[in-house]
């Protein structure tokens, strides 16, 4: 029997955690809704996973006592670790959002299936493949962003679906929606609310869709200016 601490068991699932770590911290800094902590966890699971499904399961039994043999019997050591290919679908299937023709968390789907494919190289203790395919998937996510908005501003992908939230006086909120629509010619939703606790404040919410980023920074700009004393504002891009 294994015994109840095993080095090698830790030493795969920390490397799990951390690979896993460096996955969610590029999702997280571009601010998507699966981040830190979905990626190390379906990481370290998947890991968990296939360390269950390759040392976990005896050969073969005998009365009471289990009796494990490496020399004998047959064990199909892949059938648990085969079932988290299939179980992460469900997963990632609910990061992906349709709204009209675009289709939006189809990349941070594919990266909680590689977190998942990174977590069983660990469990399985192929090292090299993890961290090889940690540092490439990092590398795809971060420079060919890069690239497409250099090489391929007109690509349709550059158009980007955004956010804003506005806490302002409840007088300013037809100012507020004045500003944005000089701005932004194509919003999708507008929503105005007074806050219960507070009447006389507001909470504005704006969801539009443009091709250049700069008129974020710019919009911002224009509503600490313009508005009378808004309390927060929040601007948040919704793409992949």
């Amino acid at each position: 029997m294994e015994s109840f601490f095993n080095a090698e068991f830790v030493i795969r699932l920390f490397m799990a955690l951390g690979l896993g770590f460096l996955l969610g911290l590029e999702r997280e800094l571009t601010n998507k809704y699966a981040g830190l902590r979905t990626h190390i966890l379906v990481c370290l699971g998947a890991c968990i996973f296939t360390l269950i499904s390759i040392y976990g399961f005896p050969t073969f039994a005998q009365g009471d006592n289990i009796i494990i043999s490496n020399a004998t019997g047959i064990r199909d050591t892949s059938r648990v670790a085969a079932q988290i290919v299939t179980g992460i679908g469900f997963i990632g299937a609910g990061t992906v959002l349709r709204n009209g023709p675009m289709v939006f968390g189809l990349t941070t789907a594919a990266t909680l299936w590689i977190a998942a494919s990174i977590g069983m190289a660990c469990g399985a203790g192929m090292y090299g493949i993890a961290v090889t395919a940690t540092v490439l998937s990092v590398a795809v996510l971060t420079l060919i962003r890069i690239f497409e908005r250099q090489f391929l501003p007109s690509s349709g992908k550059q158009i980007r679906r955004c956010k804003i939230t506005v806490y302002c006086n409840s007088d300013d909120v037809k100012q507020v929606y004045g500003l944005i629509s000089t701005k932004v010619s194509d919003i999708t939703d507008f929503s105005s609310k007074k806050l219960i606790e507070n009447p006389d404040k507001s909470k504005v919410t704006v969801l539009f869709i443009l091709n250049n980023k700069n008129v974020m920074k710019e919009l911002y700009d224009e509503l600490i200016t313009s508005v009378v004393n808004p309390v927060s504002i929040t601007l948040q891009e919704l793409n992949d």
